[in-house]
């Protein structure tokens, strides 16, 4: 069972400080299920490379605990001694511990800095298959290299295996790779070789700090992670901070709906975006946090776009959209529109390269602290040639009879911000990206209070 750990990060052989393995040395930790060592394959200053190899002994495991309640051919063969599984997590852990807390009391301006690494798994199992190994990684941003391989190679008659050579690339401090790596390894498996009880929803919860609460794939990667027990899952999810654009229920639907409704407001807000777009001669086109894809159906309606993608963090969501717009197209326009599911707070390769991207009435759904990330995740990595983000202006609240007084238009708003609030969050973007950024209103306009819409549209320079 191996993990290699490699970077190019100068000089590389400060791994080892990271690690707390000397590159000179081949060390090796006793564990309950065997032995694992870590030497380095290569260290010099330009590239560096740290293997785990996790030996484990079959009859050993076959005799003992773990294999004890497995039929008897199940406990001689198999794949546990090479597949990576939780014995390799555990692993992780109990090596790596002093790095996975992302202290290092010689390099710590280094443990907090993020830089190139690449982790290759020879052998991981994935009982979801390619598209489930991709779908946890890629929202996180790594770059995802795959191969299938064959259930025997001298007899390719066989077929593909459900193992995977897996390679991931990323720019990512070290501690945050482990625990992903920690995490992910056993829900891939979709098994554990040990009693799994509420300590472990203590585990996850402290290795998926930061960025769990905003997976796509959050409810499986619980209960995978939990052997899908549903009272464990259940507890875990409760406690998980949810940080993703929340699923709108009717009521929320019908309480923005008599806020704005009188005066068309949401239509209004399309209307004037899909003319911005076409006044910018834009083609392709990703609307993030497309919802059930009201904009997107409009979007369709104008044949100068030519490909559009809808990405949203709510896979019921998209379900919805897929039903509403995506089937009811008629079959040679259907390769015009796309959905995915994906996390704004995360890098996603699958948003770069278009020529807009729509951020409709969806900041105000993002903590405060994570606006951050998404604006690297935009202007950034993605980097569109045009942007448009609208927001509401809290400012114009008090012209909502029916809303009141203190309260935000929607239950799930983090916040509001009035005009001046938000031109200076639109500035700092346009300094720190290279971009130009014009503001536009939606919606009547008052003298006092400016309009129930505010727009901020992003040219990259």
């Amino acid at each position: 069972m191996l993990l290699t750990i490699s970077t190019t990060h100068q000089p590389a052989t400060d791994l080892g400080y990271l690690l707390f393995k000397h590159p000179d040395k081949c060390q090796a930790f006793n564990l309950s299920f065997g032995t694992a060592q870590v030497f380095y394959p290569e260290a010099s200053e330009t590239k560096c490379t740290a293997a785990l190899v996790l030996d484990i002994n079959p009859i050993d495991l076959a005799r003992g605990k773990a294999g004890a309640n497995r039929q008897t051919l199940e406990a001689y063969v198999s794949d546990r001694p090479y597949a990576a599984s939780s014995f390799l997590s555990v692993a992780i852990s109990q090596v790596f511990r002093s790095a996975m807390t992302g202290n290092c009391k010689d390099r710590q301006e280094l443990a907090d800095t993020a830089i190139p690494l690449v982790a290759r798994i020879p052998v991981l199992p994935s009982r979801g298959r390619e598209g489930f190994l991709r779908g946890l990684f890629e929202p996180l941003g790594y770059q995802v290299n795959v191969r299938r391989l064959a259930l025997d190679e001298t007899f390719p008659d066989w077929g593909n295996s459900s193992y995977f050579d897996v390679e991931l690339t990323h720019t990512i401090k070290l501690s945050e790779l482990l625990s992903h790596l920690h995490v992910m390894i056993p829900v891939l498996d979709d098994d554990k070789h040990y009693y799994v009880n509420e300590d472990e929803i203590e585990k996850l919860l402290r290795h998926g700090e930061g960025w769990l609460g905003t997976h796509p794939l959050k409810a499986e990667i619980t209960s995978r992670y939990l052997k899908r027990q549903r009272g464990l899952t259940r507890d875990a999810l409760a406690q998980i901070a949810v940080e993703e654009v929340a699923v709108e229920t009717p009521e929320q639907e019908t309480q923005e709906d008599m806020i704005e409704k009188p005066m068309s407001l949401n239509q209004q807000r399309m209307e004037t975006v899909v003319a911005t777009l076409k006044a910018n001669g834009v083609e392709k086109i990703v609307d993030l946090g497309c919802g059930e894809g009201k904009l997107l159906k409009l979007l369709l309606k104008e044949p100068s776009f030519q490909s559009i993608l809808g990405m949203d963090v709510t896979y019921r969501s998209l379900e919805i959209a897929r039903e509403r717009v995506l089937d009811k197209l008629p079959t040679h326009q259907q390769g015009r529109l796309q959905l995915i599911q994906g996390s704004l707070n995360y890098r996603d390769a699958r948003i770069a390269g278009y020529d807009a991207a729509t951020v409709i009435e969806v900041i105000e759904h993002m903590e405060l602290d994570r606006l951050a990330a998404f604006e690297r995740v935009l202007f950034e990595f993605a980097k569109p040639r045009i942007a448009l983000v609208t927001t509401p202006n809290i400012e114009y609240n008090v012209k909502f009879e029916n809303l009141p007084v203190g309260k935000l238009r929607h239950p799930d708003h983090r916040f509001e911000w009035t005009r001046s609030e938000f031109q200076t969050w639109a500035q700092a973007i346009s300094n720190k990206y290279k971009y130009s950024v014009e503001f536009g209103s939606i919606g009547a306009i008052d003298a006092e209070f400016g309009s129930p819409t505010q727009m901020a549209i992003f040219t990259a320079k």
